[in-house]
């Protein structure tokens, strides 16, 4: 069987290590615009403020690699249309600027994302950078260290990683987002806040609720205007999103408006023979049942190997994520997994939530420290729905055990009396999972019996 991927960071990699290693017959040819492969960009951030020992090892495969399980790899050549009828594709090699056309009888797509770069003014300004690819990377880390001040442009978790970064290493920065505070998609205002106070506590100027309207060149500086004034430093860098790299496919395979291809649990495309994972691609969002856009290497990286489980027939079924994540910031971890209520309400979920905020250990110990957590469910089921933590102990894996209970359709009645270790270095006799659970339980009881 001949198999073209196109794309070759998560999904692609591990689409091609699955196939091959299930299939080493398999004619299989990747398709890369880049000169590398498998960058983890979510060090991008860690390097910047010198926390990575080789950069080289921010790569987990090469195209060496995957050409020693027997692919045939394209590296700098860039698929120019896809002609799903006659099974064709046309490529052009960036190098000599030849182009040619191959025939597939299946086609793996797996072309990531783009980041979301909106029409402003003086965008293509040299002191204003991206952050996606390793190219980028090597821009900002280049950068870095010849700056005293930057303006970050987005407070997802790539933008506050990279203003926490900066300012960790004495820059003077301000963080720009739209929203009303930092990570405001990522968790709900009890831990957002706190989050931004850490923030401001370090000396990061907030500007929140402001929208970026132009880019100016100021010599050896960059303006940035906003809809509610502006800010001048050594570097602006974008961070506000990404957006399916699908064009070659649009009109040849069902979409979401977004361009994120719709697959089916086998990762199928409307078109049976033509494949799609990762960014490209939508996922299975387990606390709401339905298709989302949800761009992680997390994601990417499984829905690849079930490429590799059903390029011949389907044999694997997809499990769907929770968009588990976490992220460290001024020495705090947050972490989470499924709905918040903010995302909730947007997609016009009704959810309960409950706070509660306790010492992760006993106080006998010589030291303790709080840990802040919000547990949601759907009030009618008592189903988990999400989950989020913060706090200066290491709480990060706790969304892990979220994730678990809402890929179970795990209760709060249930998640409150499942065993869990106790021993003091580590957790109250009653685990502080056990405990928010038990807040949610006695919140949904007091809420049924008042009616």
């Amino acid at each position: 069987m001949k198999v073209i991927v196109i794309g070759c960071t998560h999904a692609g990699t591990f689409a091609t290590q699955q196939i091959l290693t299930e299939h080493p017959d398999f004619d299989v040819t990747v398709y890369e615009r880049n000169d590398n492969l498998s960058f983890l960009s979510c060090g991008i951030a860690l390097w910047v403020g010198d926390h990575v020992s080789d950069p080289d090892k921010m790569f987990y495969s090469s195209p060496e690699a995957l050409a020693s399980l027997g692919a045939h790899m394209k590296m700098q050549h860039d698929v120019l249309s896809v002609d799903t009828d006659a099974k064709t594709v046309e490529v052009k090699n960036l190098v000599t600027g030849e182009t040619s056309t191959e025939s597939y009888d299946k086609l793996v797509i797996t072309t990531g994302s783009a980041p979301v770069i909106p029409p402003i003014d003086g965008i293509d300004n040299d002191k204003v950078f991206l952050c996606k690819n390793w190219n980028d990377a090597k821009k900002i880390k280049d950068a870095a260290p010849n700056i005293k001040s930057a303006v970050v442009i987005g407070a997802g978790y790539i933008g506050a990683e990279l203003a926490e970064q900066f300012a960790v290493t004495d820059k003077e920065v301000t963080l720009v987002d739209g929203l009303d505070t930092v990570l405001a998609k990522n968790f709900d205002p009890e831990i957002s806040e706190r989050v931004a106070k850490d923030f401001t506590n370090n000396g990061v100027k907030l500007a929140m609720n402001e929208m970026v309207t132009k880019f100016s060149d100021n010599g050896d500086q960059v303006t940035v205007t906003t809809t509610k004034g502006s800010y001048t430093a050594d570097m602006a860098v974008l961070s506000a999103g990404f957006r399916p790299r699908t064009e070659l496919m649009k009109g040849k395979v069902d979409m979401l408006e977004n361009g994120a291809i719709i697959t089916d649990e086998y990762m199928r495309s409307s078109n049976p023979d033509i494949f799609a994972a990762g960014d490209s691609s939508v996922v299975h969002y387990n606390p709401t049942g339905k298709n989302d856009y949800i761009p992680l290497a997390t994601n990417a990286v499984r829905q690849g190997i079930l490429i590799g489980h059903n390029i011949v027939e389907p044999t694997m079924k997809y499990m769907g994520t929770q968009s588990s994540s976490a992220v460290a910031l001024f020495g705090k971890t947050m972490a989470s997994s499924g709905l918040t209520v903010g995302a909730a309400k947007a997609r016009g979920i009704d959810v309960d939530a409950v706070t509660l905020e306790q010492n992760y250990r006993p106080e006998f110990m010589l030291s303790t420290t709080p840990i802040l957590m919000r547990l949601v469910w759907d009030p009618k089921t008592r189903v988990v729905l999400g989950a989020s933590f913060y706090s200066e102990y290491d709480c990060a894996q706790s969304a892990n055990l979220i994730s678990l209970a809402i890929q179970n359709k795990m209760t709060i009645d249930e998640l409150s009396m499942v065993d869990m270790l106790f021993q003091p270095n580590y957790d109250q006799p009653l685990n502080y999972v056990n405990a928010v659970a038990m807040a949610a339980v006695a919140q949904a009881d007091a809420a049924v019996a008042a009616k």
